[in-house]
């Protein structure tokens, strides 16, 4: 079964209500086992002129996992912290089998 992966790009408008999804989404992150691969650091253009402020990457072992967490009641109570803390984008691609 191919891993799947929850990209996601944030830009924050309110950093301490980001920091209290930070907190909500590290518990669900916890509770679902999930691989964070990027959380923050560095980003570097090759191409175009895409620039995030911050890209987070987690690593799933399928996609029904991802939705689990996306789904869940702990990342629920994330997102519904981060209303209004910054503008996200999110994505959940499938691996390579």
């Amino acid at each position: 079964m191919p891993k799947a992966y929850i990209i996601a790009t944030v830009k924050t408008t309110n950093m301490e209500q980001m920091l209290k999804y930070r907190e909500w989404s590290g518990k669900a992150i916890a509770e679902h086992n999930v691989k964070v691969l990027a959380r923050g650091g560095a980003i570097e253009v090759l191409e175009g002129d895409w620039l995030p402020e911050r890209v987070v990457m987690l690593e799933f072992d399928s996609m029904d996992k991802a939705r689990a967490y996306y789904n869940s009641e702990t990342y629920s109570k994330a997102k519904a912290v981060r209303e209004g803390a910054g503008v996200l984008n999110m994505i959940i691609v499938e691996g390579m089998a």
